[in-house]
């Protein structure tokens, strides 16, 4: 199978794999949010870091490190496989011990107890770590794609139950580990890997040699994208952290998806070409823009939309999350653009220079976070804004170097995509606040008229980028019948 297609084909079901199962997600946490309360939600929230940063370290970014390889052996797949579930039994561990000191610091004492049973999540997480990695290295989203929505609708499903039956948060925390146990065990049925009782540190050197400094920056990036939940529990509430907890749910729907749908089919393939500098250059450039045309679009639509759509899936009483999503929105447009360019640096094997990077816009970050603790949290994300600009500005500069396609010229290639979304993010907006009907009949007039609007105006423009995912869409379409 050409390189191409077999890309295409690991975008289409990434794409699929991720939007439906964030679609079922989607679902399921709109049911819930109606049945629960923000506080709640905001309890998950404030043990998102803790999590976050765990996993990071059962990674220890040898996923990276395996899917770069390009000839692994069972030995390696060994190694990693044997050393994930060390650390993370390990890790769960202090967890368990800190975790009465956690509820202490938000004064939230049930924050303990969450703790001790969500932490079951790394060790149910690192046995199929490796499967995963395989399917991926393959480019194998099909099967990962139907092992992702089972698992999201059984758990959805437990969830429900649970939330109506009075367990309360208990229901966001089980239905968590019911995800994580189902995709795991169905990865070991369908995959046909299975461990041997190996551990090579010949292996371990060589995938830790790269992967480590991807676990530093790891680190790092995961503190930073989760600092805001610390932050916000410990210095306003658990009901304030709930409501920017689901804005910025609302927005990693399409901004953080788009992200890993292109990072997960990006860095295997492109791995594949790294040495031949032209062609890389150019799949990259094609990819940027494509990738910049729909999170333009997309991203400034969610914006428009962000009251209407918060009040008709969720009722009045989220609504503080709709001002926090009209901003998020704006931090959600980077996403993308910083993982393309930091992906450069991974396939051309400088995972040195990446945790160079990450460690300066990490010290850059540090007085704006500060200031948001005092003016609130609509300062933090104006910060965070802010942030993700500065990032891509060092990002761009460095991965640019390394290909030949700079900062400037990046601009340059997707500034009209920019213009495009900005337009008619600005008409659906304006539709919001002169339209003389209620926000339900609102919603629904912009969700028929920003496809309409996007298309015509692509349309007769002529719009390169638009007519690239185009040719490409209905190319697949009439090969297929």
């Amino acid at each position: 199978m050409a390189l191409q297609e077999k890309t295409l084909k690991g975008l289409i079901w990434s794409f699929v794999d991720n939007f439906t199962s964030q679609g079922v997600e989607f679902i399921v946490g709109i049911i819930l949010a109606r049945i629960l309360s923000p506080r709640e939600f905001g309890l998950i929230g404030m043990l998102t870091i803790f999590i976050a940063i765990s996993q990071t370290f059962v990674d220890s970014g040898f996923t990276n490190a395996l899917i770069r390889k390009n000839n692994c052996s069972q030995k390696d797949y060994s190694t990693v496989f044997f050393f994930n579930i060390s650390i993370s039994v390990i890790l769960y561990f202090i967890l368990f011990a800190f975790s009465g000191s956690i509820g202490v610091f938000f004064n939230e004492p049930e924050l303990g107890l969450l703790l001790k049973v969500l932490g079951l999540s790394l060790l149910f997480g690192s046995i199929s770590m490796i499967q995963r990695t395989i399917l991926t290295k393959e480019i194998n989203f099909k099967l990962q794609t139907k092992i992702s929505l089972f698992s999201s609708v059984v758990s959805g499903i437990i969830g429900i139950i649970m939330a109506l039956y009075g367990f309360g948060v208990w229901s966001l925390v089980y239905r968590s580990l019911a995800a994580l146990v189902l995709s795991s065990s169905l990865l070991w049925i369908a995959t046909k890997w299975k461990p041997s009782f190996v551990f090579s540190m010949a292996s371990f050197r060589e995938l830790f040699g790269f992967g480590s400094k991807l676990l530093i920056s790891g680190l790092i990036d995961t503190a930073y994208n989760n600092i805001y939940y610390l932050v916000i529990g410990k210095y306003f509430s658990s009901k304030e952290l709930g409501f920017f907890t689901r804005a910025d749910q609302f927005k990693n729907i399409l901004s953080q998806n788009i992200t890993v749908v292109i990072q997960r089919v990006s860095f295997p393939t492109l791995s594949l070409i790294k040495d031949d500098s032209e062609r890389l250059k150019e799949a990259y450039q094609k990819l940027l823009r494509s990738t910049m045309f729909i999170t333009f679009s997309l991203m400034f639509f969610l914006a428009a939309i962000s009251k209407p759509l918060i009040f008709t899936l969720l009722g009045n009483k989220w609504m503080q999350s709709a001002s926090y999503l009209e901003l998020l929105c704006f931090v959600g447009i980077f996403y993308p653009l910083n993982a393309l360019n930091l992906n450069v640096l991974n396939v051309k094997g400088r995972s040195d220079l990446f945790l160079k990077l990450e460690i300066i816009k990490k010290i850059v970050f540090i007085p704006i976070i500060v200031v948001g603790v005092f003016l609130g949290i609509k300062a933090l994300i104006f910060g965070m804004i802010l942030n993700s600009l500065i990032a891509f500005a060092i990002n761009s500069t460095y991965s640019g170097k390394l290909i030949g396609y700079p900062a400037t010229k990046q601009v340059n290639d997707i500034k009209y995509s920019f213009i495009l979304g900005l337009t008619v993010g600005f008409i659906l907006y304006v539709e919001s606040l002169v339209l003389p009907f209620g926000l339900v009949s609102i919603l629904l007039i912009q969700l028929i008229s920003a496809p309409l609007l996007i298309i015509s105006i692509a349309e007769l423009t002529h719009f390169k980028d638009y007519l690239f995912i185009k040719k490409i869409i209905f190319d697949n379409i009439y090969k297929k019948r």
